[in-house]
């Protein structure tokens, strides 16, 4: 996730009174509490995120927006199959007003408690069948605003439109959503804004943007599968430019005009690096690739899917060789629970350190031995990365000893293992999701080692490893 733009420092990176709609069910009518969707969907360190009883396949996103008043309106279409009996379910939703809910066409009863939006569809809904729900809603987005480590995210208000990043659980900020990392689905994009304002979202754009009564719409598809967290509709005065990579992958870059001088330097460095990752990584796993400079000051830097975000600063090759390294490492796979953040950070932080090392500015070795060195008291050692906590998920541990496990892998393995290991964990879980008990098991199957100390030493054990 988000690196800061302070060199080799990561730091955290990177609401809302709930709305009322139609009246509540009455007590006799609400439907037995076994055929309800739960309120979260497993993930014991964050109850509420997500929900149970469905997956979401496609989320259809109508979406205008009103700088000037900070005002969105909005009509999402859910698609989703049940995986129980389903006589009410729940979306994530945080503030916003929701107008109607329909599921499959007749209307539905819905309730709002705290960010939960509990619908109760007309007719109860089969275990195994598909169903879509339509909600209407409006209002004026807040970003959640997280007094630990997490910082602002979410849907953030600019001056000129609006700054978009969502990790760990803002999405609900801005659409309805089944708001976790274990269930992606597929996105279509329709976003109106006032004409002169350039609106981005994940993918590419499915049709060209049109003009009329003084704005203009952009349609954006994403036809890949992809977590909320990395959905986004930044909006703006942006300047952009657009070409491929020198392999061939369609590359869209672009900046606040106050960060023009960055475009070009942001597009040729995301064209390289995402060449060079397919060649570490295995291929490309989307459609296209890109990045944007947005003059909002957040300090950090975000995975969007196909457009890593850039908050307020223009980035070195260092952290758009994470970014584009999380394509694969958290986007294409993807984890199922937050415990397991090493799995992104610690990919994409070591992805830096290899990029060094083909920059021939400096080694992963050496800057490993660097991380070494630092005394057993340092608090990097006292905080297991393989658990992130959810007061504290963005914790330089993740992130560095998240890094340096993947190092001390390499040293025990040696190169040719390492470098084949990683490439058939990127290719073959494309687009799945993954644990840490998954790359374990890979590691030991493809070195023929036991490395059960290795992995504990570094990732789960409160010290500094021997």
């Amino acid at each position: 996730m988000r690196s800061l733009a302070v060199v080799t420092v990561l730091l955290s990176a990177l609401a809302c009174s709930p709305s009322g709609g139609s009246a509540a069910p009455t007590p006799a009518a609400r439907p037995p509490v076994q055929d309800a969707g739960a309120p979260g969907i497993g993930d014991r360190d964050f109850p509420l995120d997500g929900n149970g009883g469905y997956d979401v396949a496609h989320y259809g996103l109508k979406l205008g927006y009103d700088p000037g008043r900070r005002f969105l309106t909005g009509t999402a279409t859910v698609q989703a199959s049940a995986k129980q009996a389903l006589s009410r379910f729940n979306l994530d939703l945080a503030g916003l007003t929701v107008d109607q809910v329909s599921v499959d066409g007749a209307k539905a009863t819905f309730d709002r408690k705290g960010d939960e939006l509990t619908i109760v569809p007309a007719a109860p809904i089969a275990d195994g069948a598909r169903f879509t729900t339509v909600i209407t809603y409006s209002g004026r987005p807040q970003p959640v605003k997280d007094s630990s480590n997490l910082g602002t995210y979410g849907f953030i208000p600019t001056q000129d439109g609006a700054f978009v990043t969502c990790e760990p659980n803002g999405a609900k900020t801005w659409f309805p959503a089944n708001d976790h990392p274990a269930d992606k689905a597929r996105f279509d994009f329709e976003i109106t804004v006032p004409k002169g304002l350039v609106a981005l979202a994940n993918g590419e754009m499915s049709r060209p943007a049109a003009t009329s009564g003084g704005k203009t719409t952009y349609h954006w598809r994403e036809r890949h599968p992809m977590a909320t967290y990395l959905a986004t509709m930044t909006l703006g005065k942006f300047e952009l430019r657009q070409g491929r990579t020198p392999a061939g992958i369609p590359n869209l870059a672009a900046a606040d005009p106050r960060f023009r001088s960055a475009l070009d330097r942001l597009h040729t460095n995301t064209g390289k690096i995402t060449d060079y990752w397919a060649t570490v990584f295995g291929p490309y796993p989307f459609s296209s690739t890109g990045g944007v400079v947005d003059d909002f000051p957040a300090g950090y830097a975000l995975e969007n899917q196909t457009k890593p975000m850039y908050g307020g600063f223009d980035p070195d090759e260092s952290i758009v060789a994470h970014e584009l390294a999380h394509q694969w490492f958290g986007n294409s796979l993807t984890i199922k629970r937050w415990r397991d953040l090493w799995l992104n950070e610690g990919f994409a932080t070591y992805a830096e350190w290899l990029w060094s090392e083909h920059s021939g500015r400096s080694t992963a070795e050496t800057i490993f031995a660097g991380f070494r060195a630092r005394p057993a008291s340092d608090p990097m050692w006292a905080y297991p990365p393989g658990k992130a906590r959810p007061g504290d998920l963005f914790n330089e541990s993740v992130y560095t000893r998240g890094g340096m496990t993947l190092h001390a892998l390499r040293k025990a393995v040696g190169d040719q293992v390492f470098f084949k290991l990683v490439k058939e964990w990127a290719t073959t879980n494309r687009h799945r999701h993954v644990s840490t008990e998954q790359f374990v098991a890979l590691a030991e199957k493809r070195s023929g080692k036991q490395l059960d100390s290795l992995f504990d030493a570094w990732l789960f054990q409160p010290r500094r490893p021997a």
